[in-house]
């Protein structure tokens, strides 16, 4: 087991940054992801762990050493990968034990650990197939068993569930989950997908243009972004983001959002945005759930406002409404059974203890 460390990490390929000075530290035992749209750095990031990308500037250090010029067969690591890599003529069993085989080791050791890795993952029964013979999914438990045995002092997983269906994926990522309860072995997961990186992590880390954005805990990042990138990116469906004024009130503040709809700034946030009052184009950012139907009895920092809605979605568990405000398209979430109907007017609530303020021209949430 060993912590992983990064230290002003860089990735130019020619002229063309890829990441751009990155410092992380992961601790022992600890299941972080990376996540991020394409093109963002997180892959490159963790081949520059596995040694699969040489890095430009900067070090990597796995447990107390510097591995920059450590080769990828050398790091005690063990990387998952979303094709597989099984090798198809070999039985699971022989797929599983490649590595200590290499290594020599003892076939008693051999069999010890590739018939505990199929005990956690239950492939036990699949041990005599081959990789044609088994699902989707039972490929991908070969392939983190191939990884298991090898007890390395990382796992680094590379969108290994992309090439699952839906049903499959949502089944495999509980899979994962359990494995590192049982293995707690250092774990750096690399995903596009935010509900993936959610349910997954004990800390997540947002990568946008080669840089990290946040790096926190799911809980942290859903309630309390640091930029409007990754308020956006984090959560489905995402969150609302209208131009919004910040004006003087009775003593407070609010938002105006239209010359309908003004809400007034909660209590506790007034002394925290005052010093932004006549600034540049600011947003309100709020989260669909955040806006609901109006019930008989309003919470503390619920506040009413009324909207013709443009589309109602019944989703069974809750019904997607979506509306206009000075032509921004907005997304509430209301009760199934809240009457919520298209083209007509509807009233709703927003919880303002869940709003956020962004300054549109840096991105950061205020």
């Amino acid at each position: 087991m060993a912590k992983v460390i990064l230290r002003k990490v860089v990735k130019n390929y020619d002229d063309t940054p890829a990441v751009r000075g990155i410092d992380l530290e992961i601790a022992d035992e600890e299941f972080v992801v990376l996540v991020g749209p394409s093109g963002c750095g997180k892959s490159t990031t963790l081949r520059m762990i596995a040694g699969l990308e040489d890095i430009t500037a900067g070090d990597i250090l796995i447990g107390e050493e510097v591995v920059n010029d450590v080769p990828p067969k050398d790091r005690d690591i063990a990387m998952v990968f979303q094709n597989y890599a099984l090798y198809p003529h070999m039985t699971v069993y022989e797929n599983m034990s490649f590595g200590l085989r290499l290594k020599k080791a003892p076939k008693a050791e051999i069999a010890r650990r590739v018939e505990n890795a199929a005990r956690i993952l239950d492939i036990s029964e699949l041990l005599e197939r081959k990789p044609k013979q088994l699902s989707g999914g039972q490929r991908q438990r070969v392939a983190m068993g191939r990884a298991i045995v090898r007890d390395p002092k990382v796992f680094l997983f590379d969108e290994p569930l992309s090439n699952l269906d839906a049903k499959l994926r949502v089944q495999m990522r509980t899979e994962i989950k359990k494995v590192h309860q049982k293995v707690r072995t250092t774990t750096v997961y690399v995903t596009h997908d935010q509900v993936e990186a959610m349910t997954l992590a004990d800390r997540v880390v947002v990568m946008n243009g080669g840089l990290i954005e946040q790096v926190g805990t799911p809980n942290d990042l859903y309630h309390f972004p640091a930029t409007r990138f990754v308020a956006g990116f984090i959560g489905s469906p995402a969150m609302n983001f209208i131009p919004c004024k910040l004006e003087a009130a009775a003593g407070g503040l609010r938002v105006k959002l239209s010359e309908a709809i003004a809400f007034p700034v909660p209590a506790n946030r007034v002394e925290r945005y005052k010093a932004h009052l006549g600034a540049g184009k600011l947003l309100f950012g709020i989260r669909p759930e955040h806006l609901i139907e109006q019930r008989p009895h309003a919470e503390p920092d619920q506040h009413p406002f009324e909207v013709p809605l443009e589309v109602t979605e019944p989703m069974g568990m809750e019904t997607l409404v979506h509306f206009l405000v000075e032509g921004t398209e907005v997304c509430g979430r209301v009760n199934p059974n809240a009457g919520a109907l298209a083209g007509k007017p509807m009233k709703l609530v927003a919880d303002l203890a869940n709003m956020h303020l962004i300054d549109e021209a840096s991105g950061r949430v205020l």
